[in-house]
């Protein structure tokens, strides 16, 4: 889930790279962060879907992020998804977070 949760920050431009590695043993991701004329890529993340309160929506409810400015991270049946990717084929999930 972690991997396809970066691939899709990748892939939207919020970070440069990301590569997988072993640490003591563990899987980990090293993630290099992206910068704008001196300004982070990412200027807000908020966790939306907690363990103790999970949100689900249908295709129909999944909201926008600062006007469709910023994306939302969702996990669907058909695998991680942007909240664009979702309303396109029509399928609701847990909105994990939101990105901006």
């Amino acid at each position: 889930m972690n991997e396809s949760i970066v691939s899709i920050l990748k892939k939207e431009g919020y970070i440069a790279d990301f590569s997988e590695t072993t640490r003591q043993g563990h899987k980990a991701i090293l993630v290099t962060l992206k910068y704008l004329s001196g300004q982070p890529a990412i200027q807000g993340i908020q966790r939306h879907s907690k363990p103790g309160c999970r949100r689900y929506y249908s295709y129909k409810e999944v909201p926008y992020t600062l006007d469709s400015l910023g994306i939302g991270i969702l996990s669907t049946s058909r695998g991680i998804l942007t909240d664009k990717e979702a309303r396109l084929k029509k399928v609701g999930g847990e909105l994990l977070c939101k990105v901006w």
